[in-house]
């Protein structure tokens, strides 16, 4: 049986860390600031760093992934002789997705002995780093190819994914409300509570009233699911965009309410994801058994 890799994006929002000790290959988006072009290194102290930039006004300009460059990508995972399993981020949230599978397209002819499998994870940020981290844990146990894949598609949409956002500007800037909307929202206090349905978009489930309110409302959600499962050992992935005490207080409370619960991470959110949202997202992503709006 042939050997395989396991790679992904830096939209996994992973930390360089684990990648690094897993040996996980990743393709960079990159983004501007002004007139610099950044990459995304998937270090904590440079997403960090970003956050505080935005909120002292800096904005941000992300850019998709075209087919050559993902081409030079994954010819330098096929070189190696091995298989290649590629996660990127849902089809519905970027063109990288098309630009990954043309690109796979154009070099499957030039490796016929190899298998190239681009899934269309239907996660996005801490949602794909975790079914990364759930196949690669797979692959280390020594399952094959084919049944990490199989697991992966599987599973896929069980990965809850909810999100809220602080600053409604940013949704309008990225298209995701309107102006009016954005104004009257902020002159309430509105915060939306989001989520990632089975089509892999991010949808609004509800619209509260105060940040405290979005915060219970996500958790309320998270509580939701976990009645509905036994979950003992289960895992959560918290990102933060620069709000830490409130990833740090959910993950309190879903530990006082399910002591059983597993390991519960808090790492800086992906600036791809942060760049649309702004500083004060705050998303959690958890496996259970199915997506819900709350």
């Amino acid at each position: 049986m042939r050997d395989y890799l396991i790679a992904t994006s830096s939209t996994s929002d992973l930390p360089r860390t684990y990648l690094d000790e897993h040996k996980i290959p990743f393709i960079a988006y990159t983004f501007t600031v002004g007139d610099r072009l950044c990459e995304d290194d998937c270090r904590e102290e440079s997403r960090q760093a970003i956050y505080e930039g935005m909120r002292k006004g800096d904005r941000l300009k992300t850019s998709m992934i075209n087919e050559f460059s993902y081409y030079d990508f994954f010819k330098g995972l096929l070189d190696t002789g091995k298989d290649v399993i590629f996660l990127d981020m849902s089809q519905k949230m970027s063109v990288s997705f098309v630009n990954a599978n043309k690109a796979a397209d154009m070099i499957r002819p030039e490796y016929p002995e190899q298998k190239l499998y681009v899934m269309d994870t239907r996660c996005i940020s801490g949602g794909l780093g975790l079914l990364v981290e759930r196949m690669v844990r797979l692959k280390e146990e020594g399952k094959g190819f084919d049944e990490v894949v199989a697991w992966g598609e599987e599973n896929k949409l069980k990965i809850a994914h909810r999100f809220t956002v602080d600053d409604l500007n940013y949704l309008k800037a990225g298209g995701r409300v309107s102006n009016s909307a954005a104004l009257v929202g902020s002159m309430l206090n509105i915060k939306p509570v989001l989520y990632v349905p089975d089509g892999g978009t991010l949808d609004v489930a509800k619209k509260v009233r105060g940040r405290k309110a979005a915060l219970n409302a996500i958790l309320s959600g998270v509580l939701n699911d976990l009645s509905r499962i036994d979950p003992t050992g289960l895992e959560f992935h918290i990102l933060q965009a620069d709000c830490r005490a409130d990833a740090e207080w959910v993950r309190d409370e879903i530990k006082k309410a399910y002591p059983q619960v597993g390991r519960i991470t808090i790492t800086a959110l992906g600036v791809v994801i942060g760049a649309h949202c702004g500083p004060g997202l705050l998303t959690v992503f958890y496996l259970c058994d199915g997506r819900r709006p709350e």
